[in-house]
């Protein structure tokens, strides 16, 4: 890791809203069908979308710290 430099602009979320959609979710249009599917259980996809992303996800999660290790290369 090189030393910090101070002359060096580095991005910083500073505010957020909501989880991003995971990869390859289909768009917009996808990550509609997706929450509604993971949201019920009786949805003919909700298992597929579950054990794609987990029971955990939580699509209202909005993670500030995580993000910016990730624009500062720490993830």
């Amino acid at each position: 890791m090189l030393p910090a430099d101070p002359a060096q602009v580095v991005p910083v979320c500073i505010k957020g809203k909501r989880a991003c959609p995971p990869e390859d979710v289909g768009g917009v249009w996808g990550y509609d069908t997706f929450l509604e599917a993971i949201k019920d259980p009786d949805h003919p996809e909700h298992d597929m979308y579950t054990e794609w992303v987990g029971d955990d996800f939580d699509s209202e999660v909005f993670d500030m710290d995580a993000i910016n290790a990730a624009l500062h290369g720490s993830k």
